[in-house]
């Protein structure tokens, strides 16, 4: 038996960052292969832009769920390398707002057919494996049990 499966729900964080940092691996492949300078990290920061902008850091952290720090820190890169521009908010000049710039619009409309690609990519994966078409039905579950009730408590109950 194969070393991650033999630990059962020891190591389920470690098999779901594994996976996911294959995932990420794989996509990035893609953009790499289609002369795209895109990272699949950055997809939920430009699918929020191309669905909500502009939008201040604080509305982008809470609809990521991440921290503000992080959504910040994503931020600056993005405009280092010039595909989003922030500008101070006209009610409220310490908020931000950030926008796609020109190029990150152009780089937006390179990689829909992408995600478009990778949906279908998913879908026709899942498919041959009834348990695996599940699996986004069983992750939900799961963020919503340790939203409700953190990992760390149920672990400090059953010691």
């Amino acid at each position: 038996m194969s070393f991650y499966p033999s630990l059962g729900y020891l190591v389920f964080g470690s098999r779901l960052r594994r996976l996911s940092e294959y995932f990420l691996m794989e996509v990035n492949k893609v953009y790499e292969q289609k002369g795209i300078p895109f990272d699949a990290s950055w997809f939920p920061v430009f699918y929020l832009l191309s669905q909500h902008q502009p939008i201040s850091l604080i509305e982008m952290a809470e609809q990521l769920e991440i921290s503000h720090s992080a959504v910040s820190q994503m931020i600056t890169n993005l405009k280092k390398k010039g595909l989003v521009k922030a500008t101070p908010c006209k009610e409220d000049g310490r908020r931000q707002l950030v926008a796609f710039s020109k190029k990150g619009e152009e780089m937006l409309h390179q990689i829909q057919p992408i995600w478009t690609a990778i949906t279908a990519a998913m879908d026709e994966l899942v498919s041959t494996n009834k348990q695996s078409q599940q699996v986004l039905a069983a992750i939900a579950q799961i963020e919503q049990s340790v939203q409700s009730k953190p990992l760390s408590e149920r672990i400090k109950e059953q010691l």
